[in-house]
């Protein structure tokens, strides 16, 4: 690695138990005075919806509470208009990668219906006018990157379309492991394999930096011991801590590097064949780094001493054998789906699939070239 670009983020971060009591201060920094929230039933439910009411009290003015997976057009629709007649100046995202996807999305349209088209920021020097705070309750990890993915629905055809702006970085997230002691072990597990995942494909990225595979190693090693305790005790509150360090690292080592094939895949499986971002990663992971690991073995060496997997006399193919039959194996011990066709994936639909994830961007930044749509279809039924 002789040469590297990197972009850092003006992100305030605040991380500890009890952290959300500290909302109104930070979003004063800001200017948040007219804030609406994005959210889901199920989030209120759990009582976090109150604990950001009893936070902001009279800044907090509009709440849409029925986000569901994959950022929905309809649901931006509808999201944009709430926020036009509350005159909102700031969004909060709390929950899933949905929910803070929805702030970003809400919030970058607001930005363009206000202001002339801009061309994507690639740095962040001009910031959106609604600012977005994210309170993850989960290790999706888009608090801490510039991308969002909206589901567009054209001719009956559902297509998801991911978004890259530097200017949808959230200003402020917040992590309360508070807020994670109620997870469900299932939504733990899935969450938690997507994290172990940002932290595999920033690892080996085309454009890797320094920064991103110090990061990415560190969330490995804070996941390797925590998201199995988290999954058997959920209300471990050191273990959720540290289970909350690793997606926080996991995110901020994918946030400035180009994604490759499993996110691809795992961006069409979702928005076009409606499977659980979650689910569709438990899948493909260990698929995906089975079908790089002649051209990433280094690498996935590397995440195998962090998993605490050990290495004398091995191989660095060996090694990275290893990392993957371990991931294998949580996915497998956490009762993950594990193939597609329990994951509601048909048969009949694999052509189809792998014709759009050839097409994807984000498949070609692979560190492993993809040569022919014929590849793809083959890897999708080796997960099929």
């Amino acid at each position: 690695m002789s040469a590297f670009r990197y972009t850092f983020y003006a992100q305030e971060v605040i991380f500890g138990p009890g952290s959300i009591t500290k909302l109104r201060e930070a979003s004063e920094r800001f200017g948040g005075h007219r804030i609406m929230l994005c959210t889901t039933a199920h989030a209120r439910s759990r009582g976090h919806v109150t604990a950001v009411e009893d936070a902001l009290g009279e800044r907090l003015v509009a709440s849409y509470e029925s986000v569901r997976p994959h950022v929905q057009d309809t649901q931006v629709a509808e999201a944009l208009t709430l926020a036009a007649e509350y005159q909102v100046d700031a969004l909060i995202g709390l929950g899933g990668g949905s929910t803070i996807g929805m702030a970003k999305a809400v919030s970058f349209e607001l930005a363009e219906q206000q202001s002339e088209p801009t061309a994507r920021a690639a740095t962040a020097s001009g910031w959106p006018l609604i600012p977005i705070v994210a309170i993850p309750t989960t290790y999706a990890g888009s608090e801490m990157t510039p991308v969002f993915g909206v589901t567009r629905h054209v001719d009956g055809v559902a297509h998801k379309v991911t978004v890259t702006d530097a200017r949808v970085t959230p200003r402020l997230t917040i992590y309360d492991p508070l807020l994670t002691l109620d997870l469900p072990p299932l939504m733990t597990a899935s969450t938690g394999i997507n994290a172990v995942a940002h932290c595999i494909e920033a690892l080996y990225s085309i454009t890797r930096n320094p920064l991103s595979s110090a990061a990415a190693l560190g969330g490995l090693r804070a996941m390797a011991q925590a998201l199995p305790c988290c999954y058997v005790a959920g209300d471990d509150l050191e273990a959720r801590t540290e289970m909350l360090t690793g997606a926080f690292l996991a995110g901020t080592a994918l946030a400035n590097v180009a994604m490759g094939l499993h996110h691809g895949i795992c961006h069409v499986l979702g928005g076009t064949a409606g499977v659980a971002h979650g689910d569709a990663n438990g899948v493909m992971l260990p698929h995906v780094m089975r079908f790089n690991l002649d051209a990433t073995a280094p690498q996935l060496a590397q995440a195998a001493e962090a998993m605490g997997i050990p290495l004398a006399g091995q191989s660095a193919e060996a090694a990275a054998t290893a990392a993957t039959q371990q991931i294998a194996d949580w996915i497998r011990d956490m009762r993950l789906p594990q193939r597609l066709r329990d994951v509601g994936v048909r048969e009949a639909d694999l052509p189809a699939l792998a014709q759009l994830a050839f097409a994807s961007r984000t498949v070609q930044n692979n560190p492993k070239a993809i040569g022919d749509v014929a590849q793809m279809e083959k890897l999708l039924r080796q997960a099929w």
